[in-house]
């Protein structure tokens, strides 16, 4: 064969495997008297695995109020109690990812979360359509693409962007996201002394949703700095720094929010817990780390939060959960020159069987106000202080404290210390106390 002929059938030979021919490297060998040729195809952008995840949760609370169904919490959302008082009737959550690798390391995921009825309390049948069309019922939460392991910034960096809720946590009982940055925005993720390093730039626009939005637009943005998994002996730590920033009605107003995060065991004894510290100022005023469209505040706005939650293994068969959660002004902290609120809870779990759980929640917690008028409430509603008793009965296919899926049929109890404090948990009846029945449905997956 010639010479012309063997480079041809090699270029036939890669055009013929499915690659782009500058992608291709091509070895020849020809030896006099004969053809002999050696192929190799390599590519570096090849799909060596492709694969798709699908993730979900549902929180379905069918609740009874006096006879009706209700959207009140009763203070669950501002840590005044913390039975099983989530509005949503029918919450539903799924998560897709798409996960790529390549033939040279890089990988890429896309992720879209779609969420269904979260904080809608109304009970539907099947009529028809369930909101006015110019109301938003099924919504994208998240919808983000991430690549990592690109040549250029290697195999342990990855870059993302689009919207999503970065870095996410929230109190075992209360259920209240402390810390996260929901928005659209952008960011990088690397390890640095083999620790989870990042900075992110997230962007929430206040009016964002809403049917008649301001004309000029007042977007926040928070610069997130973050340090996770440094090592602390007895657990490990984690570190985040936010900056924000808005531009309204010609002023520029600024924040700073800081929080460091102890992941240990529970206080020594079998089981875990999260124990966070958090400084707000500005913008960051709502727990120094939950930025999003609700952020905001001025230069007198300054706060502190502390939290503690998790769960010890007893026995085999006996698990408690526990938050104390602790969160004060130190000037002005939402319009109150003076505010301090106080969540003590715990919420035993007793195993009957692999598919039977008995459980109890217990919450006690109080509000001191500096000026109760700044809320519009009366000069005697300065200090409130709550109760909140619950027993359950949990049906499940798994009956550890965080067994899922599970039907849980649950009775709560809340009594305020007077009507001024009842009034401040949506109790309008002229009574102090509230009886709640309902069934609380919850998975994830």
């Amino acid at each position: 064969m010639k010479k012309v002929s063997v480079i041809a059938a090699a270029v036939a030979t890669a055009l013929a495997s499915g690659y782009v021919f500058a992608e291709t490297d091509v070895a020849l060998d020809v030896t006099s008297g004969e053809s002999a040729m050696e192929v190799e195809v390599k590519n570096p952008t090849e799909v060596v695995s492709d694969g798709w995840e699908v993730h979900g949760y549902l929180s379905s609370n069918v609740r009874k109020v006096d006879g009706t169904t209700s959207d009140n919490e009763f203070g669950k959302t501002d840590y005044l109690s913390a039975g099983t008082h989530g509005k949503s009737t029918n919450q539903v959550e799924f998560t897709v990812k798409k996960h790529t690798e390549h033939n040279n390391g890089v990988w890429s995921d896309y992720v879209v979360r779609t969420e269904y009825g979260n904080g809608n309390s109304y009970a539907y049948s099947s009529s028809g359509s369930q909101k006015e069309n110019t109301t938003a019922q099924l919504e994208v939460k998240e919808a983000f693409v991430e690549i990592g392991g690109l040549p250029y910034f290697g195999e342990e960096t990855s870059i993302w962007a689009g919207q999503r809720y970065l870095n996410r946590a929230s109190g075992l009982l209360s259920g209240e996201f402390w810390k996260q940055s929901s928005g659209i925005g952008a960011g990088l993720q690397t390890k640095l002394a083999g620790n989870t390093a990042g900075i992110a730039y997230v962007m929430a626009d206040p009016d964002a949703g809403k049917v008649a939005p301001n004309a000029k637009r007042t977007t926040l943005s928070s610069l997130d700095l973050y340090y996770y998994g440094v090592d602390a002996g007895i657990g490990s730590l984690d570190f985040d720094l936010k900056l924000g920033h808005q531009s309204l009605e010609g002023e520029d107003q600024d924040g700073l929010g800081a929080s460091i995060t102890l992941n240990s065991s529970y206080y020594g004894l079998d089981g875990w817990t999260q124990t966070a510290v958090g400084y707000g100022q500005g913008l960051m005023q709502n727990r120094g780390v939950n930025f999003g469209g609700w952020s905001g505040g001025n230069d007198d706005a300054e706060s502190l939060f502390l939290t503690s939650y998790g769960v010890v293994n007893v026995t085999d068969d006996m698990q408690v959960g526990t938050e104390v959660t602790y969160f004060t002004s130190l000037d002005q902290l939402f319009g109150q020159d003076d505010l301090t609120r106080l969540l003590l809870a715990a919420r035993p779990s007793y195993k009957l069987n692999d598919n039977l759980r008995l459980e109890a929640t217990v919450s006690y917690a109080t509000e001191e106000l500096g000026d109760p008028s700044a809320w519009s409430r009366g000069e005697n509603a300065d200090e409130t202080k709550i109760l909140n008793l619950e027993v359950a009965t949990a049906f499940t296919v798994n009956a550890d404290y965080f067994g899922r899926p599970q039907i849980k049929p649950y009775i709560s109890y809340v009594l305020a210390d007077d009507e001024d404090s009842a009034k401040a948990i949506g109790i309008n009846t002229g009574e102090k106390d509230q009886v709640i029945f309902g069934v609380h449905t919850e998975i994830w997956f």
